[in-house]
């Protein structure tokens, strides 16, 4: 009698796998972490945007002798724009390529969630931190030269906002395409760049004249221009075409950085 073995196929059991959460719950869920993770830089931010007013406002002004009222005011009104473009342009790039080095970078894009909320969690965090330094801008300059302000308040809070939002994009944008350590050096430069040769602190009409139609489609002089509207409605009025440029800008460093996110394995 020849017996018969019956051979059973093991079944492979899979691990089920994660399921999506909802959209507001996977935001509000990154934006706690995010804010975990950023909440002890907090006071180091705002100390660095209060010295940054104070040497920007005062210590450029120290280099023109005499600063009359107008340039005062030029140079006062440069500077909150110079400010949120250091910090989206180097402590957003940098944060972002820190967090690339360490992992948290990776692991925040493995989560169930669709890994743009990781990008509007993180900007989120960003430009709550990065507003109040035009209040500390305009403080400064108060205290310094005492000059009364005109403010257009829809306007400067949709152009602080937006420039902002704009300049931390770009600083993400910048770190998720590039190696951390080229991250650093390309953010430096373009501070060096928006600090020194771009009319933000100083009127556009020293810059040769083809330098100024190079700035026409940057976005730093539309930016500082939007936002000098908004604090000397009386002087200088807005122009649209600064909005649309600096729109652009942010939507090209947005979908930059989402489309690399996408992307990047």
């Amino acid at each position: 009698m020849i017996e018969q073995t019956t051979l059973s196929t093991p079944t492979t059991s899979s691990a089920p796998a994660p399921q999506r959460t909802g959209l507001w719950v996977g935001y509000v869920a990154l934006l706690r972490w995010t804010m975990a993770q950023t909440g002890a830089m907090l006071p180091f931010v705002i100390v660095v945007q209060a010295v940054l007013a104070a040497g920007i406002i005062i210590g450029f002004g120290l280099l023109i002798p005499d600063i009359d009222t107008a340039s005062a005011r030029f140079l006062s009104t440069g500077a909150p724009t110079v400010i949120l473009m250091i910090v989206g342009l180097v402590m957003v790039a940098t944060g972002v390529a820190q967090a690339r080095t360490s992992g948290t970078f990776t692991y925040l894009r493995a989560l169930p969630v669709p890994r743009p909320l990781v990008l509007a969690a993180d900007l989120t965090v960003w430009l709550a931190v990065m507003l109040p330094s035009v209040a500390v801008a305009v403080i400064v300059a108060q205290l310094r030269y005492g000059f009364s302000y005109s403010f257009d308040w829809p306007l400067l809070l949709t152009a602080s906002v937006l420039t902002a939002l704009t300049a931390s994009a770009i600083g993400y944008a910048i770190a998720v395409v590039l190696p951390p350590l080229l991250t650093q050096l390309v953010t430096q430069v373009l501070v060096f760049f928006v600090m020194l040769f771009s009319p933000v602190t100083f009127p556009a009409s020293r810059l040769p004249g083809w330098f100024q139609t190079v700035h026409d489609m940057l976005p730093f002089r539309p930016a500082a221009d939007l936002i000098r509207a908004g604090l000397l409605s009386d002087t200088y009025p807005m122009n649209g075409r600064d909005l649309i440029v600096l729109l652009l800008w942010c939507a090209l460093a947005l979908a930059v950085s989402v489309r690399a996110m996408v992307r990047r394995g």
